[in-house]
């Protein structure tokens, strides 16, 4: 489904060259669910620009569902996430006007999905994240923990093969975290989603998240002496 090979990602800041991602060789399959630790700083959310197709690399490639992502134009890659990719980020970006199953629809409208069918999978999307109750209620009536889930209802609403969270659950408590990444994994289970999360949250180690953590822009690797 996902695959990296010597991806790296530098930047120029000023007179000084920045390695924000060094070297990172990845293999997931459809269902996969992986977590990728660090600190701020670390790499991560540069990492999940560069699978997504949101940044491109300066050198290695990124291998998604059989398409080299390096190769693809900027319309092309626009597209790919439209249909393929689904996005959880730190900010929320939830349009306050909308109503939460207008939020949710958002994709599929631009997608030109007719509108019975856009309510119809919406409505089961918030159904999934416990959240039908609220669907005409605006953003800022809800919780944090509740336009988290918002904001993942909205992402999954078009079936992406592959879903990245960056920080999901930064905002939240402990009960709220355990609640979401529990959610990241039935999609990994029961839906066949492949799930990459960025995080600082240790609770992943706990259920069943495959770990893999990262400094200095590379991953680290545990399997020395």
């Amino acid at each position: 489904m996902l695959t990296t090979r010597n991806l790296s990602r530098t930047y120029r800041s000023g007179p000084e060259e920045v390695v924000a991602v060094r070297d990172v060789s990845l293999e997931l399959r459809q269902g996969d669910l992986l977590a990728i630790m660090g600190r701020s700083g670390s790499g991560k959310t540069t990492l999940l620009n560069l699978l997504g197709g949101l940044d491109r690399p300066t050198e290695g490639s990124v291998i998604f569902n059989g398409k080299d992502l390096t190769s693809l134009s900027e319309a092309q890659l626009a597209d790919l996430r439209r249909t393929e990719i689904g996005f959880v980020l730190q900010s929320f970006t939830l349009i306050p006007l909308f109503s939460v199953i207008e939020n949710v629809e958002l994709p599929l409208n631009i997608l030109g999905v007719p509108y019975a069918e856009r309510q119809k999978r919406a409505s089961a999307c918030l159904d999934l994240v416990g959240l039908n109750h609220r669907a005409r209620h605006r953003p800022y009536e809800l919780s944090g923990g509740e336009q988290q889930r918002l904001a993942l209802a909205r992402a999954i609403v078009h079936s992406p093969k592959l879903l990245l969270a960056d920080e999901p659950t930064g905002e939240l408590d402990l009960a709220n975290a355990i609640a979401l990444f529990s959610l990241l994994k039935e999609m990994a289970q029961n839906r066949g989603m492949t799930v990459v999360v960025a995080t600082h949250d240790t609770v992943v180690r706990d259920l069943g998240y495959r770990i893999q953590e990262m400094a200095d822009g590379a991953f680290v690797d545990h399997s020395g002496p």
